[in-house]
């Protein structure tokens, strides 16, 4: 709702409106956590499920070197060489994510083909003596008229296999180097879900804070 617009009853009409043509089970996301929003969701009967956090940090802050593992090197995503390899390890890191780990080969290739796409930013950790795919950092540079350019970790994920041995701070840091000295960004941004408690204490870690929050509700 405009703000302009709000406490007139039009987002519970609009509300009733989705409920009344739905078929099946409605979800609804919150942008900002409104308590405007949290209110209404209470009152149609909606379960607050899950939240996802915005986190900021900005890059003229210090950054640590990037510490890989011993046997573990870095190299540049190629596109079409690696997308299946890559599918798979983003299943199996992403297994438990309602999305993220559902990806399919047409959804990957959509993304590659975006403007913003760079392939120097998809950045692979790999088993130096097989090339064997063990974690990835995929970074985004958003770019839009009027509007200050920032960096994202669009994506970050470790093989199950790989967890423990501080490969995905690595790689954190490691993009946020790319972004920094290599496109030349001060500020960096990440979606990362409240409930996932060990990915949120690596970033906060990582000089990371909280910025803004994202709620989903679901109906039925």
């Amino acid at each position: 709702m405009h703000p302009a617009y709000r406490r007139r009853g039009t987002g519970r009409a609009l509300t009733r409106g989705a409920l009344a043509a739905a078929s099946g089970p409605l979800r609804a996301w919150a942008h900002g956590d409104h308590p405007s929003a949290a209110a209404l969701a209470v009152d149609l009967g909606f379960a607050r499920t899950r939240v996802l956090w915005q986190l900021r940090r900005p890059l003229t802050a210090p950054l640590a070197k990037p510490r890989l593992p011993d046997g573990v090197a870095l190299r540049a995503f190629r596109p079409g060489a690696d997308d299946e390899a890559w599918l798979a390890l983003n299943a199996r890191a992403f297994a438990e994510h309602p999305e993220q780990g559902r990806w399919s080969l047409a959804d990957l290739r959509v993304r590659l083909t975006e403007p913003w796409f760079d392939p120097a930013g998809f950045l692979l950790a790999v088993e130096a003596s097989t090339g064997r795919l063990l974690g990835f950092h995929w970074t985004k540079v958003h770019e839009r008229p009027g509007s200050a350019r920032i960096g994202e970790v669009y994506v970050l994920g470790v093989d199950p296999s790989a967890h423990g041995g501080g490969l995905g701070r690595a790689l954190t840091t490691a993009g946020l180097a790319y972004l920094r000295d290599r496109r030349g960004l001060d500020r960096v941004m990440l979606y990362v879900d409240e409930s996932n408690t060990g990915a949120v204490a690596l970033y906060e870690r990582l000089g990371f804070a909280r910025w803004s929050a994202h709620v989903n509700y679901q109906l039925g």
